[in-house]
């Protein structure tokens, strides 16, 4: 840590009164629902209430971005948590569909002022999807959940 400046703001760990919204991808659902119990397990984990979350379910992760900014719009949320998979085929179909989802989420959490996460695996194949999902290399939905705790607790220290 740098002692030379005035003032530095982190986030904390604790999602004790935060309200989350959630919006999940029913494509690829076997893999979404195990990203959507590790993103309620870590904020259950961290102080959260399960009873705070609320969950949107769209087609896929194209329409993502579309529940999020609803979500957003009510301004009754803290963070907005995106979770989806995207698995690569033999067309370049995944490629445009990740790239436009994270323009989109990114753009709504600038325009809102409000953290949204991308929990998305973007996966070239179906074991890529297993390991990311919560077996061999973590579970990316606990990963949105813990940067949507912090970034909510970075943005209350900064107000």
């Amino acid at each position: 840590m740098n002692k030379q400046v005035g003032q530095i703001f982190e986030g904390a760990l604790t999602a004790q009164g935060i309200k989350f919204g959630i919006v999940c991808a029913r494509f690829n659902d076997f893999f979404v629902s195990k990203l959507l119990d590790g993103a309620v397990d870590v904020i259950v984990r961290h102080g959260g209430d399960a009873a705070k979350i609320s969950v949107a379910y769209v087609p896929g992760s194209y329409e993502i971005p579309f529940a999020v900014k609803k979500m957003l719009a009510t301004k009754k949320f803290d963070a907005v948590i995106a979770l989806g998979v995207v698995i690569q085929g033999a067309t370049p179909h995944a490629g445009y569909i990740n790239s436009e989802v994270a323009k989109g989420l990114a753009q709504l959490g600038l325009e809102f002022g409000v953290p949204v996460t991308y929990g998305l695996i973007t996966a070239d194949n179906l074991d890529q999807a297993v390991e990311r999902s919560g077996c061999k290399a973590g579970n990316k939905g606990g990963d949105a959940a813990l940067a949507a705790i912090e970034m909510v607790n970075l943005t209350r220290s900064i107000k």
